[in-house]
């Protein structure tokens, strides 16, 4: 162990204490409200589905509260353990060249990572969500999901890791540029890719039926200035009874996308002012706002990567014998989280602020009132808290909070009573 050990260990184990604390802070409140629905969804919500709402969100962060002390071991087993360097070695005893060697490094460290997940995903989908009522994932499924994401994993990423440890290893000093500017070809290749190509391999996607709903689909684009390849229903259903629309897609070839859960629980004015809500984020710019801000970040990041990864104390830190770029790579997408964590309420601040922008152009182009009729069924059906803790959400929440949220839209519609 040396000085960046101490700072590694002092980060991860700061983080960790956070996260306990403000989900400790969450389970309170969210007991401490559970026998009383808030007074604005009184009308809306049965008592029985907001306790509902809390025993299932109680139990959805214990859960994680034990998997976030899982996962600091598992990192620390990878790490000061020295689990990367072993894996490292076994692939230095089978293959001699830099480039086999780093993509084999860092396939097989994410394929382990994933099989050490598996249980804790297994518990979340078939104990926590089957206890609620919202599970609806054979093992079949399941397992036919699992298999189609290593497989994607092996066919998406291994092209991609070759082509930044080429970078890193031959593109000299500002190799770190060279890797940025992959890294933003292939989001962008990825945006149009994961509707058309890769979301299709999951989920079946069926032209909306409903003729009626089509033609108010189409009205709300005509008004509103968009175009799209198409209005389509998800089988959402096939995995849980959760409801969700999006609106995806790059350039000129976008997909409107709904959940038939979500179908099945709200009115048509309702789903027009969801979709409504979804078109508002690209008016706004909400997008390319995004991706400019993951592309300020990365690239920042990976300016640190480029000092870090000729620095010996960065591998002896963290229990790697031989310096490499790829150890090198992955000891830093693994840290990394540990030191920024604190930044990550700007990040949630900027996302519900986006949420309130999108909810504005909602009420412009569509039925306020219905918007806040169609969330309100959603906070039911998702068994969404109405009562979270605000640190919690301030931290955690990339939506408003519920009571927030409609105040918001409640204040909009009836500026005279605010």
């Amino acid at each position: 162990m040396n000085t960046f050990s101490l700072i590694f260990i002092s980060a991860l184990g700061l983080h960790w204490v956070v996260q306990l604390w403000l989900d400790r802070r969450q389970i309170r409140r969210i007991l401490a409200h559970r026998d009383r629905v808030p007074p604005a969804f009184e009308t809306f919500i049965p008592l029985a589905a907001h306790q509902k709402a809390a025993d299932y969100n109680v139990a959805r962060i214990r859960f994680g509260m034990i998997e976030s002390t899982i996962g600091v071991l598992l990192l620390l087993a990878w790490t000061l353990g020295g689990g990367l360097n072993l894996l490292d070695q076994f692939w230095r005893g089978w293959l001699h060249s830099p480039l086999a060697l780093g993509v084999a490094f860092l396939l097989s460290a994410f394929l382990l990572m994933a099989l050490l997940d598996l249980p804790a995903s297994i518990y979340r989908t078939f104990v926590i969500e089957q206890r609620f009522g919202f599970n609806r994932t054979t093992p079949v499924t399941f397992i036919g999901d699992m298999l189609k994401s290593a497989i994607l994993l092996l066919i998406l990423g291994g092209p991609f890791a070759a082509g930044v440890l080429w970078l890193m290893q031959l593109a000299g000093a500002w190799w770190w540029l060279k890797v940025w500017a992959l890294w933003m070809g292939f989001n962008l290749l990825m945006q149009w890719a994961y509707p058309a190509i890769i979301a299709p391999l999951f989920n079946r996607f069926s032209p909306l039926a409903d003729l009626g709903l089509v033609q108010r689909i189409e009205a709300l684009l005509r008004r509103t200035g968009f175009t799209s390849d198409g209005v389509f229903v998800m089988d959402g259903s096939k995995r849980s009874s959760h409801g969700n629309a999006y609106f995806t897609g790059f350039g000129r070839h976008k997909r409107i996308v709904f959940f038939d859960t979500l179908l099945k629980e709200l009115a048509p004015e309702e789903i027009e002012a969801v979709l409504a809500h979804e078109l508002g984020h690209f008016r706004r710019r909400h997008v390319i706002k995004r991706l400019l801000l993951m592309a300020a970040l990365s690239l920042a990041g990976l300016a640190i990567l480029g000092w870090l990864i000729v620095q010996p104390w960065f591998y002896a830190g963290v229990g790697i014998s031989q310096s490499s770029a790829h150890a090198a790579l992955m000891i830093f997408l693994l840290i990394s989280p540990h030191f920024t964590f604190l930044l990550q309420p700007l990040g949630a601040w900027m996302s519900r602020r986006h949420e309130f922008e999108a909810d504005d152009y909602a009420i412009e182009q569509s039925d306020g009132r219905a918007l806040v009729r169609a969330l309100v069924k959603l906070y039911r059906e998702n068994a969404n808290t109405l009562t979270p803790d605000p640190l919690y959400s301030a931290y955690h929440d990339s939506h408003p909070p519920a009571p927030l949220r409609v105040a918001y839209l409640q204040r909009r519609l009836n500026p005279s009573t605010a």
